[in-house]
C-alpha cells in the first residue's frame, strides 16, 4: 500500500509539472508566455474593477442596514447586540467554543489572571463528514462530547464558567444568547437546524450528557470574536475580518444607521454589526468580475448561487478554483504539453494549500 501511495504521489507531481519541465536541479527563470498572460486576464483586476466593487458594496451594505431594502439586501448586516468593546482591564476564567468549519476549537482563557504562558488552553477537535451532512441533534450531541472531554481533561469539570460561543455561520441575532440560523455554508447540511436557536441547541445537549454544568453567556460570529479580541490589545479596532475558510465581516455602526435596530437607545449608542458579505453578488451584482471558473465551481457546490463573494475568495474554495483554471488551460494546449491531466478531472483534487505552497517558493524555483 505504501509504495502504491508512493507511485501515485510521483506520479502527480510529474503531471502536475507545467509544460512538463522540473527544477529538480538549480532554479531556471522560464519567461512568461504571452498567450498563456493574454487567457488568464480575466483573472486580473483592474483599478477601475476594483473601484467599483468597493462602491458597490458600499451600497449593498447601506441596503442591508435600512428597513425597505433589507429583505431584499444580499448583505444582511445582523446586528450582534455586543454594543461594549473590551478596555484590556476585564478579568477572569472563560470557555470559548469556536465552530465554523470541518473543525472546531475549544478554548479555556485566563484574562489577566496568569501569567503569558498559562494564558489560556486550547483542543481542536474535527467535525466527521457524516456529522456535516446528518441531523442537526448529531451535530450538537459531538460538540457537547467534545466539551466534556475538554473541561475533564483541564479539571474544570466541577467549575462553573461561563461559555462563548462562536458560531460562524449567517444567523440572524435576537439577543446576546439567542441566534436562529438562516441558512448553512462551507458544507454543512445538517437537518432540523436553519431557523432554529443554535445556543438552544447546544444548552439541550450540554444538559442531556448530565455530566458537566456549562452555560452558554454569548453567541457570537467569528468575525464579533476576532474584533473583540483585537480590541481587548487595541482599543481603537473597529473592524473585524476573516478571511479563511469562510469570508466574513464586522463594523461597529452607529445605531442612528441600523433601521432595523430594536433595543434601546442607552449608550453607548453603537452596535458591532455582523455583515454576512460572504453573500455579496448573490444579487447578480458581481457578475462583471465573475469568471467561468466561478461559475462552474458555484454549479458544483450545495449552495448553488449563493455565498457568491466567499467563493471567490476564501480558502474552502480557492483551491477548487485553481483546478478549474487548470483543467481549461490543459484542454486549450496552454500546460502539460499534451501530458495526463486525469487526476486533475476529480473535484477537490487540488486543495488549497497547494497555492500557499506555491507562493512560498522563490521567484524562479518551481519546485513545488
Amino acid at each position: 500500500m505504501v509504495d502504491e501511495i508512493r507511485h501515485q504521489y510521483e506520479e502527480d507531481i510529474l503531471n502536475l509539472s507545467f509544460s512538463g519541465r522540473h527544477t529538480l536541479g538549480t532554479p531556471k527563470v522560464i519567461p512568461p508566455d504571452p498567450q498563456l498572460e493574454e487567457r488568464c486576464s480575466n483573472l486580473i483586476l483592474s483599478d477601475d474593477q476594483i473601484e467599483r466593487v468597493s462602491a458597490t458594496l458600499l451600497k449593498e451594505i447601506e441596503n442591508g442596514l435600512r428597513q425597505k431594502t433589507n429583505g431584499e439586501a444580499d448583505i444582511k448586516c445582523y446586528p450582534t447586540y455586543v454594543r461594549n468593546l473590551p478596555n484590556g482591564e476585564e478579568r477572569g476564567k472563560f470557555l470559548a467554543l469556536d465552530l465554523g468549519g470541518t473543525n472546531f476549537r475549544v478554548l479555556l482563557i485566563h484574562l489577566g489572571e496568569a501569567t503569558p504562558e498559562k494564558e489560556f488552553a486550547s483542543r481542536i477537535f474535527a467535525v466527521p463528514h457524516q456529522i456535516m451532512t446528518g441531523p442537526g441533534e448529531a451535530l450538537f450531541d459531538h460538540i457537547a462530547e467534545c466539551l466534556a472531554l475538554f473541561v475533564k481533561e483541564y479539571k474544570v469539570d466541577k467549575e462553573v464558567i461561563p461559555l462563548g460561543f462562536t458560531f460562524s455561520f449567517p444567523c440572524r441575532q435576537e439577543g446576546l444568547t439567542k441566534a436562529r440560523l438562516v441558512q448553512w455554508t462551507k458544507g454543512f447540511t445538517c437537518a432540523n437546524v436553519e431557523g432554529e436557536d443554535v445556543v438552544e441547541l447546544l444548552q439541550r445537549a450540554i444538559h442531556k450528557r448530565g455530566d458537566v454544568t456549562i452555560e452558554v453567556m454569548a453567541v457570537l460570529n467569528d468575525t464579533t470574536g476576532t474584533l473583540m479580541a483585537c480590541a481587548y490589545k487595541q482599543p481603537a479596532c473597529r473592524i473585524g475580518l476573516i478571511v479563511g475558510t469562510g469570508l466574513n465581516a464586522c463594523y461597529v455602526e452607529k445605531l442612528d444607521n441600523i433601521e432595523r435596530w430594536d433595543g434601546d437607545f442607552d449608550d453607548p449608542k453603537q452596535c458591532i454589526i455582523n455583515t454576512e458579505w460572504g453573500a455579496f453578488g448573490d444579487n447578480g451584482c458581481l457578475d462583471f468580475v465573475r469568471t467561468e471558473y466561478d461559475k462552474a465551481l458555484d454549479a458544483a457546490t450545495l449552495n448553488r448561487g449563493r455565498q457568491l463573494y466567499e467563493k471567490m475568495v476564501s480558502g474552502m474554495y480557492m483551491g477548487e478554483i485553481v483546478r478549474h483554471v487548470l483543467v481549461s488551460l490543459a484542454k486549450e494546449g496552454f500546460i502539460l504539453n499534451g501530458s495526463s491531466y486525469r487526476h486533475l478531472l476529480k473535484p477537490g483534487k487540488f486543495l488549497t494549500k497547494y497555492i500557499s505552497k506555491i507562493e512560498d517558493s522563490p521567484e524562479g524555483d518551481f519546485t513545488n
